[in-house]
């Protein structure tokens, strides 16, 4: 009789411990879900960017005829946004100015000032403006990878998610900035 109350203790034990590692690998899964969670993008690799032209801070025009590189989307009351905001600054400072372009939707001075050191940057309404229709995007943060024929050669919601090595080697062998 005492092993069979030890056995059903135990198993009770294991049980119990099984249910508490469960509920903490659900509450882990439903944090990430909830932090890049967001329809898919409209544009997949190998899509067309729409035409655009738009002005950013600091007066450059830049167009869909113009565009290559890394183009982020960032919005003002997006939290995701803004835990995105270092790894995005410290990415695109190993990449050329004219290889990033970012649209920031509403108003947030320091995120713009931050972003426009190492990147081009398109303020927008709280909907992304013209750029954003024309890349049809509806969710922040979402990153797009422009390749040189001017197609979408990758889209993520974090840096890593894009391969950038190439675009960085090739800017690497530009020299300095």
């Amino acid at each position: 009789m005492p092993y069979l109350v030890a056995a059903v203790v135990l198993l009770g034990a294991l049980c119990l411990l099984n249910l508490l590692l469960t509920i903490g690998i659900l509450r882990r899964m439903r944090a990430q879900a909830d932090r890049f969670a967001g329809p898919p993008p409209a544009l997949g690799p190998g899509s067309s960017v729409g035409e655009f032209t738009a002005v950013t801070t600091g007066g450059e025009l830049v167009s869909h005829d113009t565009l290559t590189g890394v183009v982020g989307f960032f919005s003002a009351d997006c939290e995701a946004c803004h835990e995105l905001l270092p790894r995005f600054v410290e990415q695109a400072r190993e990449l050329s100015r004219e290889d990033v372009l970012v649209v920031f939707g509403g108003e947030d001075e320091a995120a713009v000032r931050a972003l426009a050191a190492v990147a081009r940057v398109v303020v927008a309404g709280r909907d992304g403006g013209l750029v954003a229709r024309a890349f049809q995007n509806t969710w922040t943060p979402m990153l797009y990878l422009i390749g040189d024929d001017r197609k979408v050669a990758a889209v993520g919601a974090r840096m890593e998610e894009l391969p950038l090595r190439d675009r960085r080697e090739r800017t690497a062998g530009k020299g300095p900035r």
